[in-house]
């Protein structure tokens, strides 16, 4: 990496635009960067780095953590901070300039905004000498510029911009503080991930060990209480060796007793079966006889009940023969009862039909209508019929009388209403023209609404869619970011399968013997050597590893590869969409491109809806015009209709007159011919019912009479005294039913009781002494208690064996599950106490980390050497030691060697002076370690921070050449320091001037490059 040009503007304490021409600085390969205290000579180092890494060394980089205060507090306010840096990187010469966030006024309004970051990549096309765009993206930027120098913004700081004071501390730190600096240079955070695996694995194999034996100590809890408390489980706690054997060992003493108590148990229930069989017997036994000695008492009992009821059984068959003597007069009863009901409601109809007459003809008084037979009352509804028929054409004539008073009230209504129409169609017409005008202005209006909605819809879809870009672009800026950070997660991920796999690979290897061994036959060659004979073949290991278990391995690097290409794929096309978002939204925030639309679609709204009233302001005019027409039609329609009135009028009031002459004849008292004629309807009506009435009357008195002559002839027949007798002896058919059933079962009770005590063996048990029932019971359900108590106890002893196999079966197989688990822990808890240096077995108590950062300070401690005997003229080297210091670990001791004395001392008894060059030559030593650990990149420019001051003039010439042959390799060097004997010895100067202003860079002494 070779530095060419640096433009700074507005940055740090440089509040306009400076330059700094490194070819001209590094023509001699050593310069000077001077200046004094706070003139800006760090912040030319800063602008470097920023412009590399977009962010500036160590702790500034806190403190500018945003990027905000790198900008000059001198600058003028219009200018935006800069940094551009050319240089050329693994043969491409790169242009970078980079833009931090800035602050400015807004256009509108008050207040200010702030900008975003911007970063540019250019290279140089050396054909066509032009420079070409490469990306504008910081994401894609950065990774370009790691990529090509091959080392992280901390290495670059302490290889390229090498801190003295630093290196100093390093020097006089003790192994922790050396360990954290060598882990940022080296990246070891995956040897200290190894570390912390092993550690996690170890845990949870700790834990699945744990949680193993705490199952199988819960299964012998389950043992212990299904064998009754008789099993004695071991004091051992989950985690404990022998904790296994111990469990199985008690449990098989749990299982033996079981079975014995299982055998007892069985011979316990044969002997309650028996015992049980011969106490049902004899129940048996007892109960037979028992039952047929109440059989035999309870005939007995029956026999005296119908003794008992003899009386009542004779009564009840006598009075059955009498209702069968009823059953031939019921007839005659029911033509009698018929008959009198009949007669009832005939004359209470012919009463309420003549209280009827004497109320509405009579009109109360005695000796009319209602008192004569049914021939007068017949004789007056015929009279009042034929006076009824005369009134039909008087209700004719009254019906046209109504009509005609109908027409003549809708003549009048139909009058008022024209006026009304011609008084509204006046009153509406006498305002038409200045309608008219209103209705024509709304017209206009609206369609000027409407071309200028037309016109603003053009630029809304412009809008929208820099709206969305815009939106697009804010997102896609968030997405891009995370699918860069999922790609380097991936990239580690498949770094680690790798590494995985590698290992596998080479324990394979190391193995493959034992797979070539397993291959051998007897008499058959070996494919490696060619023998017969196979006096000692190789043993597979218990940590052999087979060709499944590399293939495993490979397929997951494959995978993990596959989504790691998934991934950049994905960023790549997520850049694009990014850069086509911005080509088409611009630098313009999303905030104030959402404001202009906004603004446009609100006046695009407001024109659309003036427009919107435009087709509703031309039907309404429409309508106007119509409802003009009809009011005119209206006007001229009701002056024919009044016309037209006049003559019918006349008409009516001619015919009304004969007819009113008409019906006062006709009407006579009543109100109206329909009064009249609904009077004599009403009258012929009730004479008519009444006569009816009177008629059915009499014919049912003359069927009553008849009736009851037939029932006394029926009475005699039957052998009763009066038909009253007859129908008192008459069951209905609920008694009969009820009589009938009595007698049945009176019968069917004498049979049954006669064939109970005609039976033979019942007669028998009946001479024998009474059955004790209570006693066989007893002894019955003693004996089915002893079964149950026998089958329980059975029963019981052969769940215990059940359960005690099937626990025990379950915690065999727990034991051989665990037993990998085990073996597995022991090889995890040895490997991670050996990588955290907690082990016997390391000796050194070192971690593997620190073991990794041994070797590389080996290294760094060799390649520092060659130099710092150089600059101490041969007295010093520096060695690395891994002796333990004090109780800590060892690993990462450094010691200088003093050839005058022969002793080896620690660097922190170095004096000031020897302590620079010290440092120094540790800084080169470490930058060509890292350079080389990176990947081999040249670093062609470097710069030294301060320290020169605490040497004396030898030394200090000793140094100068040491930083003077670095430009054999084609180096060149940049000294930052206050030294003044410096500027005598280092003619190409860089000087910072710090002033009111700002500071300014001034280059002087120009070098000229020696000649062949």
């Amino acid at each position: 990496m070779r530095l060419h040009r640096l433009d700074l503007t507005a940055f740090g304490p440089f509040g306009d635009a400076q330059s700094v021409d490194f070819d001209d600085l590094s023509a001699a390969g050593l310069f000077l960067l001077h200046g004094p205290t706070g003139a800006g000579k760090t912040s030319v180092l800063d602008a470097v780095c920023y412009a590399l890494y977009g962010s500036v060394p160590g702790a500034r980089q806190a403190v500018q953590g945003q990027g905000l205060t790198l900008r000059s507090d001198h600058a003028a306010p219009g200018t935006r901070t800069e940094v551009t840096l050319e240089l050329t990187v693994s043969g491409r010469r790169l242009e970078i300039t980079r833009q931090p966030p800035h602050e400015r006024l807004k256009k509108r309004g008050t207040g200010t905004t702030v900008e975003k970051a911007q970063t540019w990549l250019r290279e140089y096309d050396a054909v066509g000498a032009v420079w070409k765009d490469l990306s504008r993206s910081h994401q894609e930027i950065g990774e370009e510029i790691t990529q090509l120098l091959g080392m992280s913004r901390e290495q670059f700081c302490q290889v390229v911009l090498l801190p003295q004071g630093d290196f100093a501390r390093f020097l006089r730190a003790d192994a922790e503080a050396r360990g954290r600096l060598l882990g940022r240079l080296f990246d070891t955070r995956r040897f200290a991930e190894v570390e912390k695996r092993l550690a996690e694995r170890r845990r949870e194999a700790e834990a699945r060990v744990r949680e193993g034996d705490a199952e199988l100590v819960a299964d012998a809890h389950r043992m212990q209480q299904a064998a009754g408390g008789a099993m004695e489980l071991p004091e051992l706690q989950p985690g404990e060796p022998g904790l296994a054997e111990a469990v199985t060992a008690a449990a098989a003493v749990a299982r033996s007793t079981a079975r014995e108590q299982l055998t007892i148990a069985h011979c316990r229930l044969a002997a309650a079966e028996s015992a049980q069989a011969g106490a049902e017997r004899a129940l048996t036994d007892v109960r037979e006889l028992h039952r047929l000695q109440s059989r035999f008492a309870e005939a007995r009992d029956r026999a005296v009940r119908l003794e008992e009821r003899a009386d009542a059984h004779r009564e009840d068959r006598a009075r059955m023969e009498r209702g069968r003597k009823a059953e031939a007069v019921a007839p005659a009863l029911e033509l009698r009862e018929s008959a009198e009901s009949d007669h009832r409601r005939a004359a209470r109809a012919e009463a309420r039909a003549r209280a009827l007459v004497r109320d509405a003809v009579d009109h109360g008084r005695p000796g009319g209508l209602a008192d004569a037979g049914a021939a007068g009352l017949a004789a007056a509804a015929r009279r009042a019929a034929e006076e009824l028929g005369g009134l039909d054409s008087a209700r004719r004539a009254e019906r046209r009388l109504t009509e005609l008073q109908a027409e003549r009230t809708e003549l009048d209504r139909q009058e008022r209403s024209d006026t009304d129409v011609l008084q509204e169609a006046e009153a509406w017409l006498a305002g038409w023209e200045e309608t008219r005008t209103g209705l024509l202005g709304a017209v206009e209006v609206a369609q000027e609404a409407a071309t200028r909605a037309e016109r603003l819809a053009v630029q809304r879809e412009p809008a929208r869619r820099r709206l969305a870009a815009a939106r697009r672009r804010d997102r896609l800026a968030g997405e891009t970011d995370e699918a860069h950070r999922q790609v380097l997660a991936l990239t580690e991920l498949a770094q680690q399968a790798r590494a995985t796999w590698l290992e596998v690979k080479e324990r394979r290897l190391d193995g493959i013997a034992a797979e070539l061994a397993a291959r051998l036959s007897a008499g058959e060659p070996c494919a490696v050597c060619g023998a017969v004979d196979h006096p000692a073949p190789a043993r597979k290991d218990a940590g052999h590893v087979g060709r499944e278990t590399e293939d495993r391995a490979l397929a997951a690097v494959q995978q993990a590869d596959g989504e790691r290409a998934d991934a950049e794929e994905r960023r790549g096309l997520l850049q694009r969409e990014l850069a086509a978002a911005e080509g088409e939204a611009g630098d313009t925030p999303t905030a104030q491109l959402a404001s202009a639309a906004d603004e446009v679609e609100q006046e695009y709204a407001r024109a659309r809806n003036g427009a919107s009233a435009l087709h509703a302001a031309q039907e309404r005019l429409r309508q106007a015009e119509r409802e003009r027409d009809r009011r005119v039609s209206a006007q001229q329609e009701a002056a024919v209709r009044a016309a037209a009135r006049v003559a019918r009028r006349d008409a009516l009031d001619s015919e009304r007159g004969s007819l009113e002459a008409e019906l006062t004849q006709a009407r006579g008292a009543a109100g109206t011919v329909s009064a009249r004629a609904a009077e004599l309807e009403r009258r012929v009506a009730l004479l008519t019912e009444a006569a009816d009435a009177a008629r059915s009357a009499e014919d049912t008195a003359q069927r009553l009479k008849d009736a009851d002559a037939r029932l006394a002839d029926a009475a005699f027949r039957a052998g009763f005294d009066t038909p009253q007798a007859a129908a008192d002896a008459l069951l209905d058919a609920g008694a009969h039913r009820e009589l009938q059933r009595r007698l049945d079962a009176r019968q069917s009770e004498e049979a049954a009781v006669r064939a109970v005590l005609a039976e033979t063996d019942t007669a028998a048990a009946a001479q024998q002494p009474p059955a004790d029932l209570a006693s066989a019971q007893g002894a019955a359900a003693a004996a089915a208690r002893r079964l149950r108590d026998a089958a329980s106890a059975r029963d019981e002893a052969a769940r215990r064996c059940a359960e005690l196999d099937r626990l025990s079966a379950r915690a065999a197989e727990g034991v051989r599950r665990l037993a990998p688990l085990r073996e597995e822990y022991d090889r995890v808890a040895r490997m991670a106490g050996l990588t955290a240096g907690t082990s016997a077995d390391n000796e050194r108590k070192m971690r593997l980390e620190a073991y990794v950062l041994a070797a590389r300070l080996e290294q760094v401690a060799a390649a520092a050497t060659a130099r710092l005997r150089q600059m101490s003229a041969g007295r010093y080297t520096l060695v690395h030691s891994d002796d333990r210091a004090g109780r800590g670990r060892s690993g990462l001791g450094l010691h200088v060697v003093d050839a005058w004395t022969g002793r080896e001392r620690d660097t922190a008894t170095l004096s000031g002076g020897e302590t620079f060059f010290a440092s120094l030559a540790l800084a080169l030593g470490l930058a060509d370690v890292v350079t080389d650990e990176a990947g081999g990149v040249r670093l062609d420019t470097l710069f030294i921070d301060e320290g020169f001051g605490s040497l004396d003039d030898q030394t200090l010439d000793e140094v100068l050449d040491v930083l003077d042959s670095l430009r054999e390799r084609d180096r060149s060097v940049g000294i930052v320091s206050h030294v003044a004997d410096l500027r005598r010895r280092v003619h190409a100067q860089l000087e910072v001037v710090k002033g009111r202003s700002g500071s300014q860079v001034r280059q002087r002494g120009r070098a000229v490059p020696p000649g062949p």
